[in-house]
């Protein structure tokens, strides 16, 4: 063996003896783990993937859209779509179209006329008008504050409060009327406490904004709860650790993240108080001029044989929920874009 390669060798040899003398954390940190190997080769094949099969930028972007049916039979096809356009034409646009049709069969004077021509009437309106906001208000309040307990804290009765929300939804409006009667009437629990104090809850306004309030209830909550569970709770906590007092933690953290969900409930509680019947017919006595809201005001223009006027304030009630139906369409278009 010649002299210089005899050399190389001892020189190897001690080098390695050094390397094993000083420890073998300096000759493992030279070797690369063998899951980064794994993971490069992973990025390599999936460049060279890429670049045999490229995809567009706009392909990437477009949205989800379902894929139209081809597999199915002809006529079944045909009946399952000809049958959803027969259930909603006749449920939802034949009486909207008999609604109009019966409102303008005597003329726009006449419309007009049934609408603000009648005292009783115009007070029906103002009624609704000031009932279905007031509502909306105290359930928008509740709700952002029931949403946030129990998105953000854990405690005994979580699971109990979280059921609760949902009783307006299970009981009737008249069953909720009812019980509002036995609460706050003058031979209920409360009745007398209330008129020592000059106070009518039942027959009166304050019964409706109850009613009303207690019926759409669920709306706003149910619409927050699960939109701040899912964005979390980091942000909060960040903005805290930066100093953030608890006002400026709403306006400018969590109000931000929750604003398109809190209109969204807002628009259906709004509709649906504005047509709330059976609680507020419980609670107003259905007194005319006084306690009658829109829902009522049909109600008895009916039963007087009034056609013309019940199906004008019914019209006006049909507008008032397709602009809260447009409202939530255009919403859920923004959303999706």
């Amino acid at each position: 063996m010649p002299a210089s390669t005899l050399a190389r060798r001892v020189d190897a040899s001690a080098s390695s003896a050094v390397l094993r003398d000083r420890g073998e954390t300096s000759v493992l940190a030279m070797r690369p783990h063998p899951l980064t190997l794994q993971l490069t080769v992973f990025e390599r094949k999936e460049k060279r993937v890429d670049s045999a099969h490229p995809v567009h930028a706009d392909k990437q972007q477009q949205p989800w859209r379902p894929a139209p049916v081809r597999d199915d039979p002809l006529w079944l096809r045909v009946a399952l779509i000809g049958a959803a356009f027969a259930t909603v034409g006749g449920l939802i646009l034949v009486p909207v179209i008999y609604v109009f049709v019966q409102a303008l069969q005597a003329g726009l004077t006449t419309y007009w006329q049934n609408l603000w021509g009648d005292e009783d009437t115009r007070h029906a309106i103002w009624l609704t008008m000031s009932v279905a906001p007031l509502s909306v208000l105290c359930n928008t309040l509740f709700g952002i504050a029931a949403a946030w307990t129990i998105a953000r804290f854990r405690f005994p009765g979580r699971a109990v409060l979280t059921t609760l929300l949902d009783v307006p939804f299970a009981v009737s409006s008249v069953v909720a009327g009812l019980m509002f009667v036995l609460l706050f009437g003058m031979q209920g629990y409360l009745g007398p406490m209330l008129r020592a104090w000059g106070i009518q809850v039942i027959f009166a306004w304050p019964g409706l904004v109850l009613a009303t309030t207690f019926v759409t209830l669920p709306f706003v909550v149910r619409e927050l709860i699960p939109l701040l569970q899912a964005i979390g709770s980091e942000e909060e906590l960040a903005a805290v650790s930066l100093g953030a007092n608890p006002w400026q933690l709403f306006w400018r953290v969590t109000l931000p993240n929750i604003k398109w969900g809190l209109i969204y409930g807002i628009i259906q509680c709004q509709a649906r108080a504005i047509g709330e019947f059976g609680a507020v017919y419980v609670v107003s006595g259905h007194i005319a001029g006084q306690t009658d809201t829109m829902p009522l005001r049909v109600e008895k223009l009916f039963q007087e044989y009034n056609n013309p006027g019940s199906f004008a304030v019914a019209s006006l009630l049909t507008i008032m929920a397709l602009v809260m139906l447009i409202a939530k369409l255009c919403l859920e278009r923004i959303l999706a874009a």
